[in-house]
């Protein structure tokens, strides 16, 4: 089954994914069954070396399709004043996040969720996400425009894209939704975009 949709808690295979991000060791317990389950996928990669984490301003931040938990465990080591969520189909996905939360003593901090049972009108300063692109672009589309309305006026999303699956089509897209995306990073084929969300009375610019 596609990591990408529900998949059963699975204690079979696990085993330890290693990463350093923005300076920090990472330890994550990962498993069969969620994205790349054995390593720190190339596009998060490149997400983290483009993007500096939120500031003390943004206290409330998104992971959305979390996977083992990489970027919300990130999110919330480097960001101790922040509460997460991380967003998941995949149960065994929710299930590794919050047990790397726990190895990573931010549990307190982290909360992970089915999108439905999330609130409707939950706002957030940022969101962080690797999206998957592979559940075909009007899902994709669907998806993005129900989560980006969530962000607070000046919030802003982080979001990396395969060139080859479609990033440049995908910025371009959000231009048109009026969601002004800016391309920060290009490298190793993925692209890197901001997407900025106005406040009141101020128009999005992009840079």
């Amino acid at each position: 089954m596609s990591h990408y949709f529900k998949t059963p808690a699975d204690q079979t295979g696990r085993h330890h994914v290693r990463a350093t991000i923005w300076g920090r060791e990472l330890d994550l317990v990962s498993a069969p069954g969620v994205f790349s389950a054995h390593r720190l996928d190339t596009g998060t990669q490149v997400l983290f070396r483009a993007a500096t984490p939120p500031t003390v301003d943004s206290r409330r931040l998104l992971d959305l399709g979390c996977g083992f938990g990489p970027i919300a465990i990130a999110l919330a080591t480097c960001c101790p004043w922040a509460q997460v969520d991380a967003v998941d189909v995949n149960e065994l996905a929710l299930q590794l996040t919050d047990e790397n939360a726990e190895l990573h003593g931010v549990a307190d901090r982290v909360r992970t969720a089915l999108p439905e049972s999330l609130p409707a009108d939950i706002e957030y300063d940022e969101i962080w996400s690797n999206p998957p692109i592979r559940i075909g672009k009007l899902a994709l589309h669907e998806l993005l425009l129900d989560w980006l309305p969530r962000l607070r006026p000046g919030g802003v999303a982080w979001l990396v894209v395969g060139k080859n699956l479609g990033a440049d089509s995908l910025q371009s897209w959000l231009d048109e939704q009026g969601w002004p995306a800016t391309r920060v990073a290009s490298a190793k084929g993925f692209r890197v975009l901001r997407v900025a969300r106005s406040t009141p009375g101020v128009d999005n610019v992009t840079e």
